[in-house]
């Protein structure tokens, strides 16, 4: 049944015009009924021809059809065609007509034509001896069903209209939804490159201060050469932890490992921060202000990397005597960081645009994240040497 239903739909030109054969059989038959011991005439056979024909081409060109049906009407009123079972065909153009998605005068004048060809029939071929009102309540049976035709192909229409604004609305939104996915992906990206930076950046730069102490002092100093190897071994196990927990997001088959995923970095945290630049040869004075309350995770996180970032500038830049100074300031609504050193400094060309050299990321990173949380951020040299960078991000009610 479902092929056969299938051939029928890829052939509706055929099923029309196997029905229009249909209703010319039996139209050809009350023809030769009609007019048997009568004058032959030519007029009825035209119109039902022609009715014949529009039921055919309904639905190639409704339009047409419609007026040629119109026409057709028109004469059998002038030719003084009887109604014939051929005038179906204009039950089934008002239908086709207010079904299809063509133009709505052609949907208007089916509905005209539909409401007056029972009242101009009974006005043309009125019945012998049949009363005022039984010839109204006539006329408004007639009209009933070429006005049910029109309401079903009308209804039709809307419904069909209905389902194809459901389908491109679903596939808008497939299609938004596959660009926010694209953004997501993207953003996700390039805050692991983020992490990704920090991570190494600082860590990879302890030791290699480190391993230069240690080289300088091995001879001479052999203790302070193991516990800057110690100092070694402890920063790489923290940044390869680190690195795990980022890189982890990245695997989307393979089962988590036990110990891999860590939280992150908060504001707490920053004093193990200090503590371990401290350890590895900074001289950093670091002091909270205000009274500490719960923060949003972004925001605990951005000041983590940031503090971060600032003293690995700082090792990077500052010279081998310079010092720093880290400032957490408590306001009622916004948490206030301020690092600075007082080293000899980087060119400040490596702050901007990705530097001279194209490497310069750190200030860019740090001015997006703080952008992320709808802070503020001042970074340039200060007066008097070394570098300041001044945040500010703003605080919200944690939930």
């Amino acid at each position: 049944m479902q092929r056969l239903y299938d051939l029928l739909r890829r052939h509706p030109t055929g099923v029309d015009s196997f029905w229009a054969v249909v209703l010319f059989g039996f139209s050809v038959l009350w023809v030769v009924q009609e007019h048997v011991g009568v004058e032959p005439r030519l007029a009825p056979a035209v119109v039902v021809l022609l009715l014949c024909l529009a039921v055919a081409l309904r639905r190639r060109v409704p339009e047409r059809m419609l007026l040629l049906v119109a026409g057709v009407g028109i004469a059998q009123l002038v030719l003084d065609v009887g109604p014939n079972p051929a005038d179906f065909a204009m039950l089934v153009l008002i239908y086709t007509v207010a079904a299809h998605d063509g133009q709505r005068w052609a949907s208007h004048l089916a509905l005209a034509g539909g409401l007056c060809a029972a009242t101009l029939a009974q006005i043309r071929w009125p019945e012998p001896g049949m009363s005022a009102g039984t010839k109204i309540f006539f006329t408004v049976v007639m009209t009933v069903p070429f006005a049910l035709a029109w309401v079903l192909g009308d209804s039709l229409r809307t419904r069909r209209a209905y389902f194809a604004q459901l389908e491109e609305r679903a596939t808008r939104l497939e299609k938004e939804r596959e660009a926010q996915s694209k953004v997501a992906v993207a953003a996700e990206r390039a805050r692991i490159a983020r992490e990704l930076h920090d991570v190494v950046a600082h860590n990879v730069s302890v030791m290699v201060v480190q391993a230069d102490g240690a080289a300088y002092v091995l001879d001479a100093a052999p203790d302070q050469a193991r516990q800057a190897l110690e100092t070694i071994s402890s920063t790489g196990r923290q940044a390869l932890a680190e690195m795990r927990r980022l890189l982890g997001v990245l695997r989307t088959g393979d089962a988590p490992e036990s110990g891999e995923y860590v939280p992150q970095p908060d504001v707490e945290q920053i004093k193990e921060l200090v503590e371990q630049v401290r350890g590895a040869g900074l001289t950093v004075d670091f002091r909270i202000e205000g009274t500490p309350r719960p923060l949003p995770s972004g925001v605990e996180l951005t000041a983590y990397r940031i503090v971060q970032e600032a003293l690995t500038n700082t090792r990077k830049h500052g010279g081998p005597d310079a010092g720093a100074s880290v400032r957490l300031v408590y306001f009622d609504d916004g948490l206030g960081l301020l690092v600075e050193d007082d080293g000899r400094g980087a060119a400040h060309e490596l702050y901007e645009d990705g530097g001279a050299d194209g490497k310069g990321h750190g200030l860019i990173g740090m001015r997006e994240r703080v952008g992320m949380v709808g802070g503020t951020l001042d970074a340039g040299p200060r007066p008097g040497g070394g570098f300041r960078i001044s945040v500010l991000l703003p605080l919200k009610p944690a939930h």
